[in-house]
Parts: C-alpha cells; structure tokens; sequence
C-alpha cells in the first residue's frame, strides 16, 4: 500500500520470520555462531532459548540455508503432539515412506535409517521449534531416539528452541537425564538501543529505501516502547508508515510513534521519551 509513496520495493517489516530480512547484530551471530558449532560437533542436543519476538524461527530458517546439502533435516515447528504421530511426521520429513501404528515398528526402522545414513556419511539432525511446548512425556520420546547411537558417535543431532520456559522444564528432576545432555546452549537477548537503530535501518534497506524514512529520536522512541524485542520493533515501525502514508508524510518522527503506541495499544513505557532527532535512518 505504501511502497510507492517511501520509494520502497518490499514492506520492510512484515512480522513473519524471513531469513532475507535478518539483520546479525552480535547477539544473533553468536547464536549462530553456536548453531554453526552444532552443526560441526554433532554431539548430541544443542538449546537456543529466547523470549517471544526475538527473532529464533528467522534466524534458524536462515542457518538452514547454510547446511551442507548432504544433512538431513527434519523441522518440527509444533512438538505438542501424541508419540506416533511425532513418529510418523519425523518418517514424512525424512522421507521414510512409512505409516507407523506402533513405536517399536518406528524405531525398528529409524534405526536401520540412521545407520544408513551413517555409512553414507549423511548428518541427521531434528530441529524442534517451540520446544517449550513439549512435555516430559514428549521429552522422553526425543531422549530414546537420541539412545540410538554407536560406543563413540552420535547419530542424531537435536536442537531444540523456545522460549525461555524450556530451561524451566529441563531443570523438573523427571527431565534431567535429557537436560544432562545438552552440551550447547545460547539465549538470545533483545536488541539494545544502537541495535534497534541499526536493525531498522538495515530492515528498510533491503526494502529498497535510498534516503532516511525514520528520525532518530522516532527509533529511540520504538526501542522504548518495544524493549528491543524485533517483532514488536517491525509491528511499530510497519504501523508507522502506514500512518504516515495515510497523513501524506514522507517522514517517521515522534508524532507518528506515538500514535502508533495508542493505535497497538502498548503500554506506556517507564522509559523516558526521546527529543526528535533531526537525524535519519
């Protein structure tokens, strides 16, 4: 709707996670770096923790991009499901072609799958997005599947990544032989204040944006309000050019901030407001 009028070739804020939009300030290299670490070590289960909005689906959509076309990777976005059929939806990920009834029927085959794969040289590697969603029961599924293994090499690698309350579930004494084996953790922090000036500046450059849309006390006044967490950052800055669009405005200043802040209804900030920056970003 607005794309002609800031001279834009894509809307620079969507909320869904797209890898083309990620912006890698050092919180998210780090996590990445860890990924990367992961993805080398193949040691069994790796924990990437981060509040909602933080920016863990983009981040892990574009470290796929990024593995090794020989790997085998089976991403499961909604882990809360009973036992066979997260059986079954690893056997359609990983191309099985294979309905199971039973466990031991899936793990009979898994097996033979894996060190199929081992002797070809092939990694495999189970990605469970919103991993605080799994309950010991589910845990203890994933804890028989990382069993099967040789006396001195993995042949499942798990990454698991959530919010915050995975640490939570992993400490109940019911979980700690699988909270025992993660050998990697990272937990993504919210953006600070420079962050957030540099991360919607680089948003609206993949865009396609030639000039300065955003003042800079408008994205101090967005770090404000949205605690530096990306999601809340986008959904701001995405009402902002809409009404800014709306009122004929080529700029992003306080004014539109603010009413952005009523418009989503965010809590007023305890964080002091920021003067309008005739700066640009």
């Amino acid at each position: 709707m607005y794309l002609n009028h800031y001279e834009l070739k894509l809307y620079p804020f969507r909320t869904n996670p797209d890898p083309e939009f990620l912006w890698l300030g050092e919180k998210h290299k780090e996590a990445l770096s860890i990924l990367k670490y992961g993805l080398l070590k193949r040691d069994g289960f790796l924990l990437l923790t981060g509040d909602v909005g933080t920016g863990k689906t983009t981040l892990i959509r574009y470290f796929l991009r990024l593995i090794d076309s020989s790997a085998l990777v089976a991403t499961i976005h909604d882990p809360d499901m009973p036992a066979i059929d997260f059986f079954n939806y690893l056997s359609e990920e990983f191309k099985l072609l294979t309905v199971f009834t039973n466990k031991a029927e899936f793990l009979i085959h898994f097996k033979k799958f894996l060190l199929k794969a081992y002797s070809e040289h092939k990694s495999i590697f189970v990605i469970i997005d919103e991993a605080q969603r799994l309950k010991h029961e589910h845990l203890e599924e994933i804890r028989l599947l990382s069993n099967i293994e040789l006396d001195d090499q993995k042949l499942i690698n798990i990454f698991l990544i959530g919010q915050s309350e995975i640490e939570k579930i992993l400490m109940d004494e019911r979980n700690k032989a699988i909270g025992q084996r993660i050998n990697l953790s990272y937990h993504i922090q919210q953006l600070d204040e420079i962050e957030t000036i540099r991360y919607i500046s680089h948003r609206l450059k993949v865009a396609g944006s030639k000039r300065g849309i955003f003042t800079v006390g408008a994205c101090g006044e967005i770090f404000a309000i949205s605690g530096g967490i990306p999601r809340l950052i986008n959904s701001i800055c995405d009402c902002a050019l809409l009404s800014g669009f709306a009122e004929g405005s080529k700029v992003v200043d306080l004014k539109l901030i603010n009413e952005c802040k009523t418009d989503l209804r965010i809590p007023i900030s305890t964080v002091k407001n920021h003067k309008n920056s005739a700066q640009y970003v």
